[in-house]
């Protein structure tokens, strides 16, 4: 079902269903009269009717701030000339309704990430012809000039200033677009290597809704929670999905265990969409005040490895709530799910084609580790000219983003990216695995009892014999970090201990022959591990060999 279909039908329907709803506090948010004074409280939700008032004077704001400039930066090919808006706020609620509100006009959207590097986001924005950024960042915009970039910066306040002085009288309400258009320029990262972009037609996104909406249940009239930067992609989407199925989403800049509980009853919160660490929290809460989570139904995850622990954890809690961890893909689409286990063995949907194949395109035997390719209506037709020389989708149809997986019966296993491929001896590993077989490892120490492992990365290290060898590299546990038993501290992991668990839960040649200790593992601003920045703190000296 199309975004703005929808939303016209509802608002129609029922004028006062609630259609982006933001946090109880929260970040500003738009008047939903339109009309509020600079620094005055603002409503943090918007209803359906609202939507599609809100986003005919938004239109004409940013219509007008296009045409405003004298030399604009001419879009990427891929947009069809379209010109191109970008938001880059750490408020979820209002980069959502600009998103949601842009979608029935002549536009193209993107989302970026404010806490990504500077050069990052400059570099996306000059090489993509992203014409209108909407940030309340004066470095971002002062390095914007430096670059000769030719756009316009716009603060979130003085954005609401020019939509509040436009009399809705003279603006057009949003209508259903053509398939072709192209409707949301996305990025497939941002945090350890540059940007690569991509467009997403509006018939493609509804091809995603089509898939997603006979699987994860985004049903008419659900409340999700999505909380989290808008600029995940996991976040957009629910965001996205809600609307083009009539539903309601509450958003929030971040996920807090302390206000999520009661959101969650107050706001009637059905159905929550969150990366896997933010599920963990949720437990956690649910642990401490169950009576705030008993209406949860559903939740649903992606975007990383689901650990068992974390599936564990929320049945104890909250057996009553289903858990669905989703395979996807920005470029291409949802692909599959699990709802049992770690979330690797992957069941795929049936309108979606997965192959193995080897560094020559050849397809593999079941059992065999290899780069998965998807055949999915919703993929991208390519990555944004100027961005990456990768190729995303080949003539046929068919595209990868490099994940790394094998088939069993019937089943897809995922193994990593090919980063997390190691050669070891002629064999391939899948170091994520090998991370996986320490998932709730507990130590014992005569003097201060068990303590819990902190998170491990699997790496690859060069070894003239193999080629490589499988280490592992350890974070301290919930404990400390220090390096005797008493009061709070932790204890050095144990390496005979440690030895044993992999040996007991791997093959031989997954089993690591080097263990390490840092004080902390290198992550993303999402709080992904960088594996590669692991490696190199062992090769430097950095890391204490155990």
């Amino acid at each position: 079902m199309p975004i703005t279909s929808r939303i016209l039908e509802v608002a129609a329907a029922d004028p006062d269903q609630l259609a982006i709803v933001g946090g109880p506090s929260g970040s500003p948010a738009h008047d939903e009269s339109a009309h509020h004074a600079e620094g005055a409280k603002v409503p943090r939700s918007l209803t359906y009717a609202q939507l599609v008032a809100d986003s005919a004077t938004m239109f004409a704001a940013v219509d007008a701030l296009h045409r405003a400039q004298t030399d604009p930066p001419t879009p990427a090919p891929e947009t069809h000339a379209i010109p191109i808006t970008a938001v880059s706020l750490t408020s979820a609620f209002e980069t959502s309704r600009i998103i949601a509100g842009l979608a029935g006009f002549r536009a193209v959207s993107a989302t970026i990430d404010p806490r990504w590097p500077l050069d990052h986001q400059v570099g996306v924005i000059t090489t993509t012809g992203i014409g209108l950024v909407i940030s309340d960042s004066p470095p971002l915009a002062e390095a914007l000039v430096a670059a000769g970039w030719t756009g316009t910066v716009i603060t979130a306040t003085d954005f609401q200033a020019r939509e509040a002085a436009i009399d809705p009288a003279d603006t057009a309400p949003p209508t259903v677009r053509e398939a072709h258009e192209s409707f949301l320029m996305l990025f497939s990262s941002g945090t350890t290597s540059n940007p690569k972009a991509f467009i997403k037609t509006r018939q493609q996104y509804r091809d995603n809704v089509a898939v997603s909406s006979a699987h994860l249940e985004p049903f008419a009239g659900v409340a999700t929670l999505a909380p989290g930067p808008v600029s995940y992609s996991l976040t957009l989407y629910a965001v996205v999905e809600s609307l083009a199925t009539g539903g309601s989403v509450h958003v929030a800049d971040d996920f807090d265990p302390f206000t999520m509980g009661s959101r969650i009853t107050g706001e009637a919160i059905t159905r929550v969409v969150a990366v896997p660490a933010v599920v963990k929290a949720l437990a956690e809460a649910a642990r401490r005040t169950p009576e705030n989570f008993h209406g949860l139904d559903l939740v649903v995850t992606g975007g990383a490895n689901l650990p068992a622990s974390i599936r564990s954890a929320l049945a104890d809690v909250l057996p009553d709530a289903r858990l669905i961890s989703y395979y996807g893909a920005a470029e291409i689409g949802f692909i599959g799910d699990s709802r049992d286990g770690d979330g690797t063995w992957i069941s795929i949907y049936d309108t979606i084609g997965v192959e193995v194949r080897d560094e020559s395109g050849a397809r593999l035997p079941d059992g065999e580790i290899g780069t998965v390719w998807i055949h999915a209506a919703a993929c991208s037709d390519g990555y944004v000219t100027g961005t990456t020389d990768a190729q995303l989708r080949r003539p046929d149809g068919w595209a990868t983003v490099g994940d790394q997986g094998r088939i069993e019966n019937g089943l897809l296993q995922l193994a990593g990216r090919a980063g997390d491929i190691a050669i070891t001896g002629g064999h391939k590993v899948s170091l994520p695995e090998v991370e996986r077989a320490f998932e709730g490892f507990d130590r014992e120490d005569p003097r201060s009892g068990k303590g819990r492992l902190g998170e491990v990365c699997a790496i690859a290290l060069p070894d003239d014999g193999l080629g490589s060898i499988v280490a592992l590299v350890i974070e301290p546990g919930a404990l400390g970090s220090g390096s005797h038993a008493g009061d709070g501290e932790s204890t050095l992991p144990d390496k005979a201990a440690l030895l044993a668990q992999a040996r007991a839960k791997l093959a031989p040649q997954f089993v690591p022959r080097r263990f390490y200790l840092v004080d902390r593992l290198p992550r993303t601003v999402g709080g992904k591990i960088r594996r590669h920045e692991a490696v190199d703190l062992v090769m430097s000296g950095k890391a204490q060999r155990l």
